[in-house]
């Protein structure tokens, strides 16, 4: 069994197009360095560019090994720390989808 969170963000208006690069490199690689300080967390894919028809400009895809240790990710300082400083200034549009995948 898998445990599937994924979320989603668009840029907010004030954010120049130019350092949108930028920005998804870091929200990339400081998400990524989660997997290990956090209890559960199994594997982080940040999606950078996804193609024309999406909704959104970025998308989080995260398992872990219980559907439990989402809210523990959630309030994590390690998670938390990175969501403040690389993820939420910069987005808004947030959207969550959470599974269980056999």
């Amino acid at each position: 069994m898998t445990v599937y969170h994924i979320v989603m963000w668009n840029f907010k208006d004030e954010i120049e197009e130019a350092r949108k690069p930028e920005l998804k490199a870091a929200m990339a690689e400081n998400l990524g360095s989660l997997v290990g300080k956090v209890p559960g967390l199994l594997s982080v894919q940040f999606v950078s560019e996804p193609i024309p028809s999406s909704t959104h400009d970025m998308a989080l895809v995260t398992t872990f090994e219980k559907a439990e240790d989402i809210a523990l990710y959630a309030k994590h300082p390690a998670h938390v720390a990175v969501a403040d400083t690389y993820v939420r200034p910069f987005v808004c549009s947030r959207a969550s989808l959470d599974y269980v995948q056999e």
